[in-house]
């Protein structure tokens, strides 16, 4: 059944929301995936802060005006499953690229993060990109880093010299 003018309206009103505040999206060909399947992939999708939506492409393309997906309107082309990352950038890119893996009929055609356009080929590397928590503990990991190796050296100098005092205590011992 057609939408009408104003259903249409609410569709572009919601994804333009979306396409707002996200960080990245990934445009994906589900042409081929049951029903049971798509359920499953917005199973995934709910509990990793991405939100999934399947849009005719000119209403996608309405909403992404004026957002940093604007530059995906040229390349959207067949039935796709538009999926964006709400709380780090790697998120929509994980989850599709995980639920491909185990079905071939999800296809990737546009990643884009930071309103910068990519190929298909770039989900993988997309997809590894850190979580914000591994981000934060990569970051805190760096910075504790040199002090942990100050303390480390500064706490060798004296044991080094505790063991050497007591190996000459134990040689005079022995003699």
């Amino acid at each position: 059944m057609a939408l009408t003018l104003e259903q249409k309206q609410q569709v572009v009103a919601e994804v333009s929301e979306v396409a707002a505040n996200a960080y990245s999206a990934v445009a994906a060909e589900y042409h081929g995936i049951g029903v049971a399947k798509l359920t499953e992939l917005r199973v995934q999708a709910r509990e990793k802060g991405v939100v999934l939506k399947v849009v005719k492409n000119t209403l996608a393309k309405r909403a992404f005006e004026g957002t940093k997906f604007e530059s995906m309107s040229d390349r959207m082309t067949g039935p796709l499953l538009l999926a964006f990352s709400m709380e780090d950038l790697g998120s929509a890119a994980r989850v599709v690229f995980d639920f491909s893996k185990e079905n071939n009929a999800l296809e990737t055609k546009i990643v884009s993060v930071g309103g910068e356009v990519y190929g298909p080929e770039e989900l993988e590397r997309v997809s590894k990109l850190p979580t914000r928590d591994e981000a934060i503990s990569i970051l805190m990991a760096t910075m504790n880093a040199p002090v942990t190796k100050l303390v480390q050296t500064m706490n060798a100098v004296p044991g080094k010299f505790v063991r050497t005092v007591a190996a000459i205590k134990d040689a005079k011992e022995a003699a």
